[in-house]
Order: C-alpha cells, then structure tokens, then sequence
C-alpha cells in the first residue's frame, strides 16, 4: 500500500508523543506538516537530525529548532520519588505509553525503559514527586534514541489510543444501561396518583434528555443547552 506524505513524515518523527511540537501527538503533527500547517522544526526530541530527515522528504530548508517548542537535549527518564508518591493515578493518565506502573493509592513506578522522556507526568503531579534524569549524556536528538526505540512507543501509543476508546465506549454503554433501567423503574408502578406519575413522567424526561444529550456527544455534535 502506497503511503501517504502524513504517514512519512509519521515515520520520520521520535513518536515520544510528547506534545512539545504544539500538537496532542506525533501523528497530527505529520499532518499538519503534510497539509502546510506546520514547520519541520517543532520537534525538540528529534534535533537537527530530525529536522534534516524531514528537509530530505518535503525539500523544505533545514532550519534550527524553534525555540518556542523547546530546544534539542539529553533524553531524560521520569523517576518517581516513592517515598512521596500518594497514588493519585494523575501521571498513569497522563503518561502517552503507558510506561507507568500502579494503581488508585498506591505507589507508582516508571518502567525506564519504556519512558520517552516526554515530561507529560510532571504537571499533573499534585505532590511534585517526578523528576526527569538525563540519561544519555551528550547525546541528544536522535542520536540518544533509536528507531527500534522509536517504534515501539508508536505500539505502545496506538494501543492505548485504541484501549481508552474502547473503555470510553463500555462506560457510555454501561451508563446508557444503568439510565435505560432507571427510566424502566420510572414508570414501572401503574398505581400512583396522578401527581406521582407527573413527578415520574418528569424524571422519565430528564433521563430522556441525558441520553440524548450522551448520544449527540459520542457522535462528535454538540447536544442541546441543559436547561433541566
């Protein structure tokens, strides 16, 4: 199958996912370079190297790093201080791949040799317990990360992509279950009076109206003004 420009790019580019080119992920950023939209100089963790694989495919010139994204360095590794960690998972969700081990109240760990040195853990930390080690000395830019390094973190991206979608998908269906019953309990009791069947019918509408509303935002659209 014969590759489009975005997806060359794509497979010129780090796949650190780090989001320091101005774009959520590797891939929309080879897009918007394939488009026009972008430079090929917004990529801190690929360097000049990457700049000049990039000038090689668009025959655009080779320019330095904007500055503006960040500047070429030593690949780093987050570390996670243990001994302050509090297991509020904000870093396991922000992580792109998924290079972070643990669970709610409980301490985390990086696996190093699956971090990309993205930085994306560091924010979120409400504790400030994570910081980024430069573990390549002088190397920098794609001389201190490998392609094969490179490939497996676009795996290991795409995989939590597909999973967060899916998870996303069986808790709006498990919230559409839950909605349809209550609805279902709604009017299940034929000997109210007439205000508590009002009362019911009232609240049969207003789940009515959130399913609807859920069902629009799934699509992509954007669901009514909430005025219940």
């Amino acid at each position: 199958m014969t590759k489009t420009l975005a997806d060359q790019i794509e497979d010129l580019l780090p796949q650190t996912q780090c989001t320091k080119c101005g774009y959520p992920a590797c891939r929309p950023y080879a897009e918007a370079i394939a488009r026009g939209e972008a430079e090929i100089n917004q990529c801190p963790p690929g360097g000049i190297e990457g700049v000049r694989r990039l000038s090689a495919l668009t025959g655009r010139p080779v320019i330095p790093i904007n500055p503006a994204n960040g500047v070429e360095r030593a690949r780093p590794v987050a570390f996670i201080d243990e001994s302050l960690c509090i297991g509020c998972t904000l870093c396991i969700q922000a992580c792109p791949v998924d290079a972070i081990m643990g669970a709610a109240k409980q301490m985390h760990t990086i696996l190093p040799s699956l971090c990309t040195g993205c930085d994306l853990c560091v924010a979120p930390c409400p504790v400030d317990c994570i910081a980024m080690i430069p573990v390549t000395g002088e190397l920098t830019g794609w001389a201190a990360w490998s392609q094969e390094q490179a490939d497996a973190a676009r795996a290991r991206h795409d995989f939590r992509t597909v999973r967060l979608q899916r998870e996303k998908e069986e808790n709006d269906a498990r919230l559409a279950a839950k909605a349809v019953e209550k609805m279902r309990a709604v009017t299940a009791d034929a000997t109210n009076t007439p205000e508590e069947l009002a009362e019911k019918e009232r609240k049969r509408a207003i789940i009515a109206a959130a399913m609807e509303r859920a069902r629009l935002r799934a699509a992509g659209q954007t669901p009514p003004e909430n005025k219940d």
